[in-house]
């Protein structure tokens, strides 16, 4: 029986990301432990670290050029399945005011 929301991390057994992907799975259940259904970690190989949430991919490593830092995966899931939630100090800050330049 899969639990709904469902998050995936697929991460390289190659390259060893298994820790990387147990620990950002502890993050994400410890911040939205009634929230999320299911969290899986999925191995594979290739150099693969994506996460995703029901199916849409929410970071790719290859797509993106590297790893996520773990604040602004919090926001990505949070933005989908409780956007009114507060992340204290994870929120995104609010982005300085463009200065003129002459």
């Amino acid at each position: 029986m899969t639990r709904q929301p469902r998050l995936e991390i697929e991460y390289c057994t190659q390259c060893r990301w298994l820790m990387r992907a147990a620990w950002t799975a502890q993050e994400l259940l410890t911040t939205f432990p009634q929230e999320l259904g299911e969290v899986a970690l999925m191995p594979a190989t290739g150099g693969v670290f994506d996460i995703r949430l029901d199916g849409e991919t929410l970071w790719s490593r290859k797509a993106e050029g590297g790893f996520a830092e773990i604040p602004l995966l919090k926001q990505l899931v949070r933005d989908r399945i409780a956007p009114g939630r507060k992340l204290g100090h994870s929120d995104r800050k609010d982005p300085a005011p463009e200065q003129p330049t002459d």
